[in-house]
């Protein structure tokens, strides 16, 4: 009866483990495309407050970090028009960090001309208080053939 009992109370903790994981990929999953409307709304106080203090951000053009980031979208150096979406991977590593990988068509306008370009972008997540602070955002240049593995 003992093993029994055990059994169950395994089974109950990895179902609860299992829609927990569930529960921060969907989370996150939303959290990025409310990012990718704030980045094309230009939404600096959204952003502001999701990327955290230390975040980077990887470009075609170069590496910087989160006030570079925040000043080019407030400016409109890059203006982060449309994020077209066609995959989206989540891993939970933990209750507190996540990566989401997404492959995109981007449509932004840059240098005073629009250019639409595949990638696969790469955000880090980690969880601050009830806070999920951005801490990595890296677009990887693709063709449009390219497909994320689940």
């Amino acid at each position: 009866m003992r093993t029994f009992l055990i059994g169950i109370f395994l089974i109950a903790i990895s179902a609860t483990s299992f829609a927990q994981e569930a529960t921060i990929q969907q989370e996150i999953k939303e959290l990025s495309e409310l990012k990718w409307r704030w980045m094309a709304d230009k939404d600096v106080d959204k952003l502001a407050n999701l990327f955290h203090d230390k975040s980077r951000f990887v470009h075609m053009s170069g590496s910087w970090k989160k006030d570079r980031e925040l000043e080019i979208i407030k400016t409109g150096s890059i203006w982060y028009k449309n994020a077209d979406v066609h995959d989206v991977v989540v891993e939970v590593f933990d209750n507190n960090t996540v990566v989401l990988w997404n492959r995109i068509t981007l449509t932004a306008h840059v240098r005073g001309n629009d250019v639409s370009n595949e990638f696969t972008v790469t955000e880090f997540y980690k969880k601050e208080g009830d806070d999920w602070k951005l801490l990595n955002l890296t677009f990887s240049s693709v063709r449009d053939t390219h497909k994320i593995e689940h």
